[in-house]
């Protein structure tokens, strides 16, 4: 059976699912030189540019890449089926870029409002710390035990991986093409039309985003970033509507 549906895949959404496999594997096996591929905020001394085309490929663990690769598969293979491959690339890599470039945006506006609450002097000290080891203490898992010193860290070094900005973007381009196509929630078990479980989806991460809770380590505004550059594609490609049932 699982030969079967990796056959019947679309040879882009079949390709992508291998790359981020094997670059998971890579993360378990190669350990601290993935860290180079994750995505760090532009104003850290650790951001590279090449990590724009490759932290969409990482994931944080098992159950991460799992429901992205998952979600891949059963909406990108009917995008890919009604665009073509050609078509289907450039909107996945267009709303992953988007999603890192948003998040990024997000996250220069909220240091920038963090910083001006700092006392200049204070703040010149933290920035010390935080350029010269901050990185370091949070791909080991600590921080600054000081709340303030602990939040600039954070802001400025916290790294994102994950296809979950692509696959917003693909959630909107099917909840554009099949609207009423009713999907099946896990929790609870109902049915939806996809047109209101993609609405319901983006305000649920908007919130989340806008709570900004310290225990939240969900990039929500990279999901947004996605489904936002994924709702501007389809719109200027559909200038009559088709929907499918």
């Amino acid at each position: 059976m699982i030969n079967r549906i990796f056959q019947n895949m679309p040879p882009i959404v079949k390709n992508l699912l291998l790359i981020n496999v094997l670059f998971f594997v890579a993360q378990n096996t190669l350990g601290s030189f993935m860290q180079n591929l994750h995505l760090v905020p532009i104003f850290s001394d650790y951001f590279r540019p090449w990590q724009l085309a490759t932290y969409f490929f990482m994931h944080g663990n098992l159950a991460h890449i799992f429901f992205n690769m998952f979600a891949l598969v059963i909406f990108g293979s009917q995008l890919e089926r009604v665009w073509g491959p050609q078509k289907f690339l450039f909107f996945y890599l267009s709303c992953a870029i988007g999603a890192a470039l948003i998040h990024m945006l997000v996250g220069y506006i909220r240091l920038s409002s963090f910083e001006a609450s700092i006392d200049p002097i204070l703040l010149q000290d933290y920035l010390f710390y935080v350029q010269d080891e901050g990185y370091n203490l949070l791909t080991e898992g600590k921080n600054y035990i000081d709340p303030t010193l602990g939040k600039l860290n954070a802001l400025y070094n916290t790294p994102m991986v994950g296809a979950s900005g692509a696959i917003f973007g693909l959630l909107v381009g099917f909840g554009f093409l099949f609207p009423n196509t009713e999907l099946m929630l896990l929790f609870p078990p109902i049915p939806i039309k996809a047109k209101y479980f993609v609405i319901g989806y983006a305000a649920i991460e908007l919130y989340l985003g806008m709570q900004n809770s310290p225990s939240d380590n969900v990039a929500h505004f990279a999901h947004l970033g996605g489904a936002l550059i994924g709702v501007i594609i389809v719109l200027y490609w559909q200038k009559t509507r088709n929907s499918f049932f």
